[in-house]
């Protein structure tokens, strides 16, 4: 089945007013809904609200950090969600960042492959309703059973960036959630991922003909993003390094606005999807084309309305 999905919810846009555009969207063509967390909405939050609203939609969470909630509260919320949508959502689980765990969570962010492998592993036996106690190399769990263990387990996704975590995914989730990347990269994901394993992808897209406010815009997000250590080796991974090292030279220097400068066009235009609608629905189809399995737009703001954006990069 082919899928297409949307990111929610949209910047600007307050939660309860998403109701008649969450019910518009399987008519629309989209599949999945996917939720993010970092300082926005909590990532199932807006799940509940979207399994009451469009019930045929697969619902997602690209990602929920491993870090911010114990082992056995991630358990809990993620079989709530499943109880409301059985059989229609997958967890995607991840590392998130420094800055979100330490600096905004007051948490550790320490060994995070073991971390993400020993909450996956949590994750499996906790929501197939088995009683956990158990010694991970990175927290222990002694007697946890969930009392309302879901009909349906979800599906597990792991955030991956490179290819331990990539492999990881393949051996022990159900796939992986990628991000921050272009349509030429994905066969180079896919081929560490292997064939079989479900590949997500958000793909950040600004339906306007104005290509440098896209660009304008798209050199703000990147340089937030990009400077992140592991955003960074997932792009000199990539082969996008030495093309990216002014910017971060920059960015290592404070000065933002040359960081933002030093990001070439052809970077921008790779990263993030621009154009008329139809020429954003083709770039999005180009991903899907080169080996990903759900690509899940997230709508970057213009001076149009935010819905009718979604309205008009469905699927046609």
């Amino acid at each position: 089945m082919a899928r297409w999905g949307i990111t929610l919810p949209l910047t600007g846009v307050p939660l309860a007013a998403h109701r008649e555009l969450v019910k518009e969207l399987p008519d629309l063509g989209y599949t999945d809904a996917w939720t993010a967390e970092t300082a926005g909405t909590d990532a199932f939050t807006p799940l509940a609200l979207a399994a009451e609203w469009a019930p045929e939609l697969r619902l997602g969470t690209a990602i929920v950090p491993v870090y911010t909630r114990g082992p056995g509260l991630l358990a809990m919320s993620a079989a709530t969600i499943a109880e409301l949508a059985p059989g229609r959502f997958a967890l995607g689980i991840g590392t998130s960042s420094p800055t979100i765990v330490r600096g905004w969570n007051a948490a550790e962010f320490t060994e995070p492959f073991k971390r993400t492998r020993d909450t996956l592993r949590f994750l499996r036996s906790a929501l197939a309703g088995e009683k956990v106690s158990a010694e991970y190399d990175t927290f222990a769990v002694s007697k946890f059973r969930l009392e309302r263990p879901p009909a349906t387990a979800p599906e597990i996704l792991l955030a991956a960036l490179r290819p331990g975590m990539l492999r990881l995914a393949a051996r022990e989730a159900d796939g992986a959630i990628t991000n921050w990347l272009g349509a030429g990269d994905v066969p180079k994901v896919r081929a560490e991922l292997g064939s079989d394993a479900e590949l997500v992808a958000r793909v950040f897209v600004c339906p306007t003909e104005d290509a440098e406010a896209a660009r304008g815009l798209g050199r703000l997000l990147i340089s937030s993003y990009l400077t992140v250590p592991a955003y960074a080796a997932f792009h000199d991974w990539l082969g996008r390094g030495e093309l990216l090292r002014p910017m971060h030279e920059a960015w290592a220097a404070g000065d933002r606005k040359a960081a933002n400068a030093a990001i070439p066009d052809e970077v921008v235009d790779d990263l993030v999807v621009h154009g008329s609608p139809e020429s954003c629905r083709e770039q999005v189809q180009s991903y899907v084309d080169n080996g990903l399995t759900t690509p899940v737009i997230a709508v970057l703001p213009t001076a149009a309305d935010p819905a009718e954006m979604v309205r008009a990069l469905a699927p046609k």
